[in-house]
């Protein structure tokens, strides 16, 4: 989704744009700030970080992406070679996890031959830099930078064949996961049941979602508990549960000729390899096509690694753990791109989905007649 730009960079924070009853002299939160103001202030950041690797601070900027992150493709006068930023969300990763991550895509391009964005490092051989937030507005945040690649996003009129190749990736990557030598330092989010619905969500409480009524309240709390007890009893053996992207779909693979690359780890983590394949069919479960979809994934998959009876059986519940999942991540990301998008009209899908699920699981990957 395209965003406008805000061209002409403030000459200091009186120059922001506030929403009326924002008051500079008040402790405000970034999040708390209307879009425009966040896009100035992390302009700022990427500007200021621009310098680590030796760019010049007036480089071109154009915002690719706002979610976690922010994402901006830098066209350097002095270079020819594109590259792109990305400034990190505050508190979601330290340190050591951004390390991880970039440690992992590395390893998955070096050891296994899937090809995905490679970190840059700095002049002086950094690949993570951190730059103080200004005053009260803007917390430190991480940024780091990698190479420009080019490519498109998979032909929505080749979706069944699109998930299938998404299914062999998948199960290359997990594959890879399986026998990694994770570093010493290894950190990320974990997504298990607590960490996307339960004690320690990573996107929070999915409660405070848009459009949620009592009715649906009531129902997804029962679908909550019952994803929470199937989960338990199918447990969290090598075989089912370890580094995932989680995150795997069609709109984070890159084509370009034959060459297919994987791009957005940032929320990669410890989970149930299902999980990607209910991730591949974010914001789309409600489609009629779905169980064509996820057929063509697990053909795709089953070419490289097959999964048990038991795992099949399972697929709705991590259908439904990945939507509640989501609805809990538009609750807490009220102006990144997606959930402008999807408004509160998500949360009435999500309903329309527990609903089937705990009427008949299998409904909602079975193929209609």
């Amino acid at each position: 989704m395209a965003i406008g730009w805000v061209a002409e960079k403030p000459k200091s924070n009186q120059d922001l744009c506030f929403e009326e009853g924002e008051f500079m002299d008040s402790a405000i939160h970034f999040d708390q700030l209307n879009r425009e103001t966040q896009l100035i202030l992390l302009e700022q950041v990427a500007r200021q970080a621009l310098g680590e690797w030796g760019l010049s601070e007036g480089a071109g900027l154009k915002l690719l992406s706002l979610s976690e992150n922010a994402t901006y493709r830098v066209d350097s006068g002095s270079s020819d070679r594109a590259v792109v930023m990305r400034v990190h969300r505050p508190g979601y990763h330290t340190r050591n996890a951004v390390r991880t991550e970039l440690d992992w895509m590395a390893a998955l391009q070096r050891e296994a031959g899937i090809l995905t964005p490679q970190a840059i490092p700095t002049s002086s051989g950094e690949y993570v830099v951190e730059i103080e937030g200004d005053d009260h507005l803007m917390e430190t945040r991480f940024v780091d930078l990698f190479g420009f690649i080019e490519g498109t996003e998979p032909d929505e009129d080749r979706l069944e064949e699109a998930f299938r190749n998404l299914g062999r990736l998948t199960a290359r990557l997990h594959k890879h996961a399986k026998s990694w030598q994770r570093p010493a330092y290894f950190e990320r989010l974990v997504w298990d049941f607590d960490g996307c619905l339960g004690n320690r969500p990573n996107w929070g409480d999915w409660r405070e979602a848009p459009g949620l009524d009592e009715q649906s309240l009531e129902l997804l709390e029962e679908t909550s508990e019952t994803i929470r007890t199937r989960l338990e009893e199918f447990g969290k053996g090598s075989d089912r549960y370890g580094l995932i992207h989680s995150d795997l779909r069609l709109a984070n693979l890159l084509e370009n000729g034959t060459d297919i690359r994987v791009i957005d780890f940032d929320d990669c983590g410890s989970g149930w390899f299902l999980y990607d394949l209910a991730s591949a069919i974010s914001f789309i479960e409600t489609r009629p096509d779905v169980p064509e979809l996820v057929a063509s994934w697990l053909s795709g998959y089953s070419e490289i690694t097959d999964l048990s009876q038991a795992e099949r059986s399972e697929i709705p519940t991590f259908i439904m753990l990945r939507r509640m999942t989501l609805l809990a991540w538009i609750g807490s990301h009220p102006t990144a791109d997606m959930a402008v998008e999807q408004g509160v009209e998500f949360a009435n899908g999500t309903a329309e989905l527990a609903r089937a699920y705990l009427s008949d699981p299998q409904s909602l990957v079975k193929r209609k007649t």
